[in-house]
């Protein structure tokens, strides 16, 4: 696996996709910030949707009882399932029951966290994903590199070379409109032939048994109307406990993702149409270990909105891919070191710890502090490797002695009155490459100080 610093790097080779990359989601955090601006009460909703998550969390043994069996008593088939093998297995299961070779599948970041399109189609099922960003990316075999905005990294040029490729349109042909309506064309026959729809979950109500789907599309009730057989993958946080707190959620969703009032269609599923079947899969894979975390269970209130991502300097400028996993950006770099610290350990390190993160998101996730509280394990690991790690050990004994600290500032400025200017003579640091050295200054602090203490005497 490349680190992060190196996959970032090959990223900003492209400078023009860079910018244009950075452009594009600062804008959609403006969007946020203007709708958030039109609510008064943002805050106090914010805390109040913050509240309903920790004390579900704080009893989701009971709740996720109550959820199935409400669920049970609607005529749905509820499936619980340990880990991404299970979850995939049962999917399975149930094509395999009806003889099924065709599935659409709506966006769904936990059946991307499952590999679900890899294990289906290795058995010879055919798998469509039906947001339009999704089909996107599926044609061009990437992961998504967005939660919200899976193919935000492409442009419409790409888009419209792929389409022409893949759809047959129009050589040249960027314009979006005319891309759109194709890619509807080529997905309403894969609805009309499908067998069986998947969709992911925004929020399961323990109160009822329902199940509500949050898209901009309609594709996730396309799939589900027009196939006999529905299934939704939903992961076990994203229970809450009434239907009558759904109304909190969807006033904060939409705006913290791209700035809307609400989604196009917020669609509840509750019972399985006349002759179908309803299935529900409970999906564990590392969320209770999560939950058992004191310093990380929070994270779990995540809605999947993507603010931190569009807020995130890092991210803006590193692409989702960068990260190599299932959710990238900050909120991605506390969920991930848990499952595997040291093959994820270097993401709580791609953070300013500006706490822009913390600020815009809406269920009031402490993100930065989660994430500077990941670096601390993972340097009590021993994981930092290389000049990180000699660096890390220099400076700590540097700052633990006053007189050894003292000494490196004056090595430091002589170094500094020797190399003026962008002379790299601390090539060895990524810091130094494509930054101008500070001026040296005459005297530290330290030194004016006890110079002025002399004085006043």
């Amino acid at each position: 696996m490349m680190p992060h610093a190196q996959k970032a790097a090959i990223f900003n080779k492209d400078e023009a996709r860079t910018d244009w990359h950075d452009a594009s989601l600062w804008m959609v955090r403006n969007k946020r910030d203007f709708a958030v601006s039109e609510i008064p009460e943002w805050e106090f909703l914010r805390e109040f949707a913050s509240d309903i998550k920790m004390h579900t969390l704080s009893k989701l043994d009971d709740y996720l009882e109550s959820f199935e069996k409400a669920a049970i008593q609607n005529g749905a088939i509820v499936h619980w399932a340990a880990n991404a093998k299970e979850h995939n297995d049962i999917v399975l299961s149930i094509l395999n029951k009806h003889q099924a070779k065709k599935m659409v599948k709506s966006k769904s970041m936990l059946t991307e966290e499952c590999h679900l399109n890899e294990f289906l189609e290795h058995h010879n099922i055919e798998v469509i994903d039906s947001d339009l960003g999704e089909r996107i990316i599926q044609m061009l075999n990437e992961p998504p590199s967005h939660i919200v905005l899976p193919a935000i990294h492409l442009k419409k040029e790409e888009i419209g070379e792929l389409f022409h490729r893949e759809l047959h349109t129009e050589k040249g042909a960027t314009d979006p409109q005319y891309l759109t309506e194709a890619a509807r064309h080529h997905l309403r026959e894969k609805f009309h032939t499908a067998q069986v729809a998947l969709t992911g979950v925004n929020f399961g109500i323990a109160e009822t048994g329902e199940i509500v789907v949050c898209t901009n599309e309609g594709n996730a009730d396309m799939g589900v109307h027009l196939t006999p057989v529905q299934i939704h993958s939903m992961g076990i946080e994203k229970l809450i406990p009434r239907r009558s707190d759904l109304a909190v959620f969807t006033r904060l969703l939409a705006r913290s993702a791209t700035g809307q009032p609400v989604t196009v269609f917020t669609s509840h599923h509750r019972n399985p149409k006349p002759a179908g079947e309803m299935h529900i899969i409970l999906v564990d894979n590392g969320r209770t270990e999560q939950l058992g975390k004191p310093d990380f269970r929070s994270s779990l209130k995540c809605i999947r909105c993507g603010a931190c991502m569009n807020t995130c300097p890092i991210y803006r400028r590193s692409g989702g891919h960068s990260y190599e996993t299932t959710i990238p950006g900050p909120i991605g770099s506390i969920l991930t070191p848990g499952i595997d610290l040291k093959k994820h350990g270097q993401l709580p390190f791609a953070s300013t710890l500006c706490g822009s993160c913390t600020d815009v998101c809406p269920v009031k996730i402490d993100i930065h502090t989660q994430l500077y509280k990941w670096r601390q394990i993972v340097s009590e690991a021993g994981l930092p490797e290389g000049g990180n790690k000699t660096m890390m050990s220099i400076m700590g004994s540097g700052l633990a002695s006053p007189s050894f600290f003292h000494r490196l500032g004056n090595i430091g400025r002589k170094l500094l009155r020797l190399f003026p200017g962008k002379e790299r003579f601390l090539s060895f640091t990524v810091w130094t490459k494509d930054r101008d050295l500070p001026k040296a200054p005459v005297e530290s602090f330290r030194e004016w100080y006890a110079k002025q203490n002399k004085d006043g005497q």
